[in-house]
């Protein structure tokens, strides 16, 4: 059985781009699966299809093969990539498999301290996933295996939600080092796989940021469960973790507990209210991040959003004293890099402040970007420093 595509679909994985939408497909099999691509006979790729998916093909190799041993060796490089890794940080965590950057599209495979937590947004894939457990089992022997099927993105694919334990054993808490802290991770109910596993370099790099320059007071907004924070309260005198979720605070302040950090507090707060009212008070930290959630999901969001990110981050602006740092970040791939650094210049002029940029930065290196296909790099983090 074969894909069919027409010429526009065919320049597409000429490019190397992966992604084919259903318009340009003329003819394929009825149901999903792991098939080749071709325009006029000619080979194009391997992909993933499915027929009821605007995005229908998912392609992973541009070589002839059987499409399931060419998956699988695909998997075993990723894998590969990542087991010096896995041998100097065990207890750690990391993105084992990063969908479309490991030419692995609809798959995400996470590793906290041996403990896997998969998720699977591709219907070709979900009717192996038995198969594609027990080939990660193998392979790594992990203390447990989850399955977190629940994002939103499995319903265009006409699949369930749910979540499910595969092997072993899970915790509903469970703890990674990362560098000198504990980091909580929740596989089950916390948000992605558990963790932000991304911004792992960047929490290092405020850590390190922080043992230079002392803040006397910092401030993590849309802290979550505290990653930046830990980090930072080991060299500040006090840090306020601002978050909407008490149960993520809740676990924020368990882990100060672990990291025997006494000068970390948190605030259950909506982030523009309260960036809103604190930024009334004039500068009054020496460090703050800020790490919204995308707000672009989708193209026709992006207006909306740049406002969203503009308005946060002008308030945000105006919290730092003179000789502070700003961390911020967006995870929207629709925000491209330019974009956010005009964003921030231009809530930098509405907040009469002038920064200099320190740092520019992405998602840690486990999350691969591919050139050719930009939706592969999608967080952009900056550190800014309050000049006046």
């Amino acid at each position: 059985m074969v894909v069919e595509i027409d010429e526009r679909g065919a320049k597409r994985l000429l490019a190397r781009h992966p992604w084919v939408y259903r318009s340009a497909v003329r003819s394929a099999p009825a149901e999903p699966g792991l098939y080749p691509v071709r325009h006029r006979g000619r080979f194009l790729a391997l992909a993933l299809f499915n027929p009821k998916s605007e995005l229908a093909v998912r392609a992973y190799a541009w070589r002839e093969g059987e499409p399931w041993a060419v998956w699988l060796q695909n998997l075993e490089r990723a894998l590969a990539r990542r087991a010096e890794d896995r041998q100097k940080r065990p207890e750690g965590g990391r993105r084992l498999v990063h969908a479309e950057g490991d030419f692995l599209p609809g798959l995400v495979v996470d590793e906290y301290a041996g403990h896997l937590v998969v998720q699977i947004g591709a219907a070709a894939l979900e009717a192996r996933r038995e198969t594609l457990a027990r080939a990660l089992v193998e392979a790594l022997e992990p203390r447990g295996l989850l399955f977190k099927n629940d994002a939103r993105g499995r319903l265009q694919e006409g699949l369930p939600r749910y979540v499910e334990l595969a092997h072993g054993e899970v915790p509903e808490l469970l703890w990674i080092e990362e560098g000198p802290v504990w980091l909580p991770v929740r596989p089950r109910s916390g948000q992605k796989t558990g963790a932000f596993l991304d911004q792992r370099e960047n929490r290092l790099l405020a850590g390190e940021l922080a043992a230079r320059t002392r803040p006397e007071s910092a401030l993590d907004v849309f802290g979550y469960q505290g990653g930046f924070a830990l980090h930072v309260a080991r060299h500040a005198a006090r840090v306020t973790v601002v978050d909407a979720s008490e149960e993520a605070l809740r676990v924020a302040r368990e882990a100060a507990r672990k990291n025997r950090l006494e000068n970390l507090e948190t605030l259950e707060a909506n982030a523009f209210d309260f960036l809103k009212r604190e930024a009334r008070r004039g500068p009054a930290y020496d460090l703050v991040v800020l790490d919204p959630p995308s707000f672009a999901r989708k193209r026709a969001d992006l207006e909306r959003a740049y406002a969203a990110y503009k308005e946060v981050n002008l308030r945000a602006m105006r919290l730092v004293r003179p000789g502070g740092h700003l961390l911020t970040a967006s995870c929207s791939h629709h925000l491209g890099e330019e974009a956010f650094l005009a964003m921030l210049r231009d809530a930098a002029g509405d907040a009469r402040r002038t920064f200099r940029l320190v740092a520019r930065r992405g998602q840690a290196a486990d999350h691969p970007v591919l050139v050719n296909v930009p939706e592969t790099g999608y967080l952009k983090f900056a550190v800014l420093e309050a000049l006046e």
